[in-house]
């Protein structure tokens, strides 16, 4: 299973342990035919009771010990394919948890998801059987065509004829059922993001009135898999009818034969019956493997979609003894020369196709500083300092680059060209998780995890004590509806933190983020659910509690930015402006509007001058 190798390496005893018990038993079954035919040769045409009596006793041992050598592989192959899975599956999870947003854009989280959970289950489940049955089946196809050769030659020749026939059925299987299980695998991602979307946006899709569009959407992505599952089924299910005709033809055979040898003498009873019963172990044998052969088909499959996950690496890759940036015995402001908290010099940035090619772009080695080919990029030739303290407001229309920005600080995702820095490095020099660590962020979708509401809040500081709980909590406004709950901060949150309201789960995010104190807050849009009251109040409470901080602000409205020491308005990716709120009033045209229409419709609210940071 190509790369999946290396996850046998510490099994390697229960690897040989099981198998050779799997032999074991298989030798013995393969005695059973012979007994017999001895016990009706001998023992029942001679009359001879206890030569019987021996002889059955000697068939019953050796079925018992049969019995307990598969037993221990059994625990063998239970053991490696649980243990294996396991292993891959805590390998992949570490491995997704180091992707950038550009490989996790590339496969998607429903693919994702699939690959740790049904991919891998197909492999640990040809793990086991591979232990089981894999040295068995062969053994006994092999073994009891030795030992019917060796009873009578001439009728075992029959069995020469029909194995070819068999291995071109099982080849043919295979060459026509290998591509198809990779398209069903593909069908079940659609359908997994299907159902994610629809339960996920259950909501708004009944409030929408469009639940039965969804069931139709979901009807046909579910009728394409199950098309292509039909067609790789009927494929599979014709092996074992056809393995079976193919047996059943070769014993009517055999009997026809030996009866005609056993009435001129040449053969005893009991040795027709006993290659008879070789070819029906033979029978079962392929069965099996024709079974094996579904089974590793839809094994290989995965795997090739679990090493595409495994092989693909990270861009955003850590350094090797990089920067770590000092939050305990950070120097004193007079200690180190003024230097931005962060700065973007001439960064150009794209989101990626899964080609590796720019979006748009039809030459990727083209100029940077080109200005014709600008509309390719999220971002374009962005050049900007914050020093420490302030607060940057980030201001523009749908789709303009407000959350690249943001998103590149943190390493979320790498510039193409210029660089990032903060605190005079580059974002690139930092160690990531002394990066993260000076940085709290609040994303535009805010995500509660299940747990207690101090828990999610410690996500920000695991060792943060309830004073500073309730500190955070009191900056982002969160203070008086937790303490409003019977139990407080040791309220539940349900998964996603749907027990609580749009503007509340906003609010326990923002106080998360400051738990951690941290020294660059970022706020990606966060007060879109906050009433305008509570959007400046959670302002002025910044700007009189943290002092030091330097915050990003983005939002849509102007009023939320109006008091910040700058604001850059983003225009399709490019500055159309940077300045104070007067400043781009006088000199920024697509700032003043956004301001003339915000208050033409009302929706400017409270724009006082002291209450924002």
């Amino acid at each position: 299973m190509g790369n999946l190798g290396t996850f046998f390496k510490p099994y390697r005893k229960l690897l040989i342990i099981g198998p050779a018990f799997k032999l074991m038993e298989a030798i013995l079954e393969l005695l059973l035919p012979f007994f017999m035919s001895k016990v009706i040769d001998i023992g029942i045409k001679n009359g001879d009771r206890a030569y019987v009596y021996k002889m059955g006793f000697i068939m019953l041992l050796t079925a018992i010990v049969g019995v307990i050598c598969a037993l221990i592989c059994q625990y063998s192959a239970s053991l490696v394919s649980q243990g294996v899975g396991t292993d891959i599956r805590n390998t992949l999870f570490r491995h997704m948890g180091t992707y950038s947003g550009k490989e996790q854009d590339k496969f998607g989280v429903g693919s994702l998801v699939n690959r740790i959970t049904n991919d891998v289950n197909q492999v640990q489940l040809a793990v086991a059987m591979f232990i089981r049955l894999v040295i068995r089946a062969p053994f006994l196809c092999i073994g009891g065509l030795i030992m019917s050769f060796w009873l009578d030659v001439k009728l075992s020749l029959i069995l020469l004829l029909v194995l070819p026939v068999f291995v071109a059925v099982l080849l043919h299987t295979m060459r026509r059922s290998i591509p198809l299980y990779g398209k069903v695998q593909k069908k079940l991602d659609e359908i997994s993001l299907s159902l994610r979307e629809s339960l996920s946006g259950v909501r708004v899709i009944r409030a929408f009135a469009r639940t039965g569009k969804e069931a139709e959407k979901f009807t046909k992505i579910n009728h394409d898999y199950a098309e292509n599952a039909v067609k790789v089924g009927k494929i599979s299910a014709m092996l074992n009818p056809l393995t079976t005709l193919i047996l059943n033809i070769a014993i009517a055979a055999i009997l026809w034969v030996g009866a005609l040898r056993v009435d001129k003498g040449v053969m005893e009873t009991g040795e027709v019956i006993a290659i008879v019963g070789y070819v029906t172990q033979i029978l079962a044998a392929l069965i099996v493997i024709s079974n094996l052969v579904v089974i590793f088909t839809k094994a290989y499959a995965s795997a090739e979609r679990i090493n595409e996950v495994l092989s693909t690496g990270t861009s955003i890759t850590n350094p090797e003894a990089g920067f770590i940036y000092d939050i305990v015995n950070e120097p004193k402001e007079t200690e180190i020369p003024e230097v931005p908290a962060v700065e973007f010099d001439k960064v150009y940035f794209a989101y990626k196709t899964e080609s590796g090619l720019q979006q748009g772009s039809h030459n990727s080695n083209h100029n940077y500083e080109s200005t014709k080919d600008t509309g390719y990029y999220a971002l374009t030739n962005l050049s900007f300092r914050v020093m420490k303290g302030e607060t940057f407001g980030i201001i523009g229309g749908t789709g303009s680059g407000k959350s690249s920005v943001v998103n590149m600080i943190p390493r979320f995702y790498d510039a193409l060209s210029g660089s990032v820095k903060i605190f005079g490095k580059d974002v690139k020099e930092y160690e990531l998780t002394s990066l993260r660590n000076i940085i709290g962020m609040v994303p535009q979708k805010s995500v509660l995890v299940t747990g207690t509401i101090a828990e999610n809040l410690r996500w920000g500081y695991e060792d943060a004590c309830q004073e500073e709980l309730k500190e955070a909590a009191a900056i982002a406004q969160a203070a008086e509806f937790i303490h409003s709950l019977p139990e407080g901060y040791d309220t539940s949150i349900r998964r996603g933190g749907v027990n609580v309201s749009g503007g509340q789960r906003q609010r326990l995010a923002i106080a998360r983020a400051l738990v951690r104190k941290p020294k660059i807050l970022i706020l990606d849009d966060s007060f879109n659910a906050l009433d305008y009251a509570t959007d400046a109040a959670l302002r002025k409470a910044l700007k009189e509690q943290t002092k030091g901080m330097t915050v990003f602000l983005i939002s849509q409205r102007a009023s939320t930015l109006r008091n910040c020491d700058q604001i850059m308005v983003l225009n399709e990716g490019e500055i159309a402006g940077i300045g104070t709120h007067d400043e781009l009033l006088e000199n920024c045209e697509i700032y003043a509007e956004i301001c003339r229409s915000q208050e033409a419709s009302g929706n400017n609210g409270e724009v006082g001058g002291s209450s924002g940071k």
